[in-house]
């Protein structure tokens, strides 16, 4: 059986762009107001949202899936393409770090499934199933994981 390609978004699906943004002294400043994702360092210690790490694992691990992580980096801050490389390892390990790939249109990849909370990279437009995160559907890890029917 041929294995279901999914893709996993970063930034408010597995770590909190939120809360560091919110919490970060610089995001009230100028050049940085209403441009957070410019902030110097921002993506080096992003905390991971709940039940994230544990879930993407599940996929990881289930026979079933072959996944990657899809994610857009701000174009202004280059840094962050290397923060969002070294934050995949640390929390996945070695073995996923050649699974990030780094796009503004996510549509153009071909896949099963892509979990991304945000409508903005081509998202709607993406070939296989969107499933997004944060929405009444699918608020949560747990719901995602019971969807793709991985216990």
């Amino acid at each position: 059986m041929k294995k279901k390609i999914i893709y996993i978004d970063m930034d408010g699906v597995i770590s909190d762009f939120t809360k560091a943004r919110n919490n970060h002294p610089l995001s009230k400043q100028s050049p940085y107001i209403g441009r957070p994702d410019r902030i110097p360092n921002i993506y080096k210690d992003l905390e991971p949202i709940p039940d994230a790490i544990k879930s993407v694992n599940k996929i990881i691990n289930n026979d079933d899936f072959d996944l990657f992580f899809l994610s857009t980096p701000p174009w202004d801050n280059p840094d962050a393409w290397t923060h969002k490389r070294i934050w995949i390892e640390k929390y996945f390990g070695k073995k996923t770090r050649h699974r990030l790939i780094l796009s503004a249109r996510k549509d153009l990849n071909i896949g099963d499934y892509l979990v991304d909370d945000s409508n903005r990279r081509g998202q709607p437009d993406f070939k296989g199933e969107w499933i997004q995160f944060g929405s009444e559907r699918f608020p949560d890890w747990k719901t995602v994981l019971s969807y793709l029917d991985i216990s």
